[in-house]
């Protein structure tokens, strides 16, 4: 029980010491509180500026993106209104452009007709020759005049020439006839391979010198035709492929006096036509040029003469407006004298001077 005695001041002491550092440390503890509420007191009132801040700020933000999205809507429908013009001109464009396909598409089946009826005619010989006849008189009709040829004319040993071609001698009438060897020449196009490409061009040389041949026995006829006539292929292409290709061809054709010719040479050969036409009418005129041509000069030798008589008349004139001038300035002379003398009352007749002799004329 002592012990315990002893001990309780130090407990108590203890306990004393206790109380006063847990006193020490709430009042360490309320110092910090109080410099914290501060703190926290400031920190609110940043805070509190900063959301009014921000509010601004946000406010601010918001007017601009309302202007912005007030000018983007605006370019919006500007951009829409400009669109929408754009692509109504462009649909109307397109539906013109449409149309002028529409047209096209029109003439393109139109000449696929066209060219399927070309196929149906040169796939069938006498139409074909129709063709090339056709095309011939077109440019004979379009190149001399129609005394200067004759279509369908039947010669004297029967054959029928396609034109003739009236010359005057020499060379005289020329037989012209249209030949179309299209089928060899098709063939020679469209050979597959050499052995048919060789072969397609004997078959070409042959078709093409038959023709020659049946030209040089028909239509060159001595005393009724000139000595030589003039073939007409009717396709460019195929006279190109002769002189190109085949010159025994042309070589033979000329031997035979067959002159080949396409639509471009014939032309040509029909302006020279037209020029020898020319040049024979200017010989056939040349007297008739000649006698007139005398009469021209009897009647300028007329006309001279005339004029040197209207000359000589001119000349007479002359002389008596001159004659008539000089007698006009006697008269005026004698006037001026007569204007000169002073008659007075005292003076006599008998005492004026005697007047003075007039020049005589001459």
């Amino acid at each position: 029980m002592a012990q315990i005695d002893h001990y309780a001041p130090v407990g108590i002491a203890i306990a004393v010491l206790l109380v006063f550092i847990l006193w020490r440390r709430a009042e360490r503890s309320s110092a910090k509180a109080a410099e914290r509420m501060t703190q926290l007191g400031e920190i609110a009132e940043r805070l509190v500026a900063t959301q009014n801040e921000l509010g601004g700020r946000v406010q601010q933000t918001q007017t601009g993106l309302n202007e912005r999205l007030d000018g983007l809507n605006k370019r919006l429908g500007d951009s829409f209104a400009e669109q929408t013009e754009k692509t109504g001109e462009t649909l109307k464009d397109l539906h013109t452009r449409l149309a002028v396909i529409d047209r096209a598409q029109q003439t393109i089946t139109d000449l696929s007709q066209q060219v399927v009826g070309l196929q149906d005619i040169l796939s069938n010989k006498q139409a074909r020759g129709a063709f090339g006849e056709v095309q011939l008189q077109d440019i004979v009709t379009g190149a001399l005049p129609p005394s200067a040829f004759e279509f369908q004319v039947t010669l004297s040993n029967g054959s029928r020439v396609d034109c003739l071609l009236k010359l005057p001698n020499p060379p005289g009438v020329i037989a012209l006839d249209a030949k179309f060897p299209l089928e060899s020449y098709r063939a020679l196009r469209n050979a597959p391979d050499e052995a048919a490409l060789v072969q397609a061009r004997r078959a070409f040389s042959a078709d093409v010198i038959r023709h020659v041949r049946a030209i040089e026995e028909k239509y060159i006829i001595p005393g009724e035709t000139a000595e030589s006539a003039l073939m007409f292929l009717p396709s460019e292409a195929v006279y190109a492929e002769l002189h190109a290709n085949f010159g025994n061809v042309i070589e033979d054709s000329y031997r035979r006096r067959v002159w080949i010719v396409s639509p471009t040479t014939l032309m040509a050969t029909l302006n020279t036509v037209r020029a020898v036409l020319k040049d024979a009418r200017m010989r056939e005129q040349a007297g008739v040029i000649q006698v007139e041509v005398q009469h021209l000069l009897d009647d300028i030798e007329r006309l001279d003469k005339r004029v040197g008589r209207l000359n000589q008349h001119f000349d007479q004139t002359a002389e008596d407006i001159r004659q008539i001038r000089i007698s006009t300035d006697k008269v005026i002379k004698r006037a001026e004298r007569i204007d000169e003398i002073q008659l007075g009352e005292e003076t006599p007749a008998a005492d004026l001077p005697p007047p003075a002799p007039l020049p005589e004329d001459t």
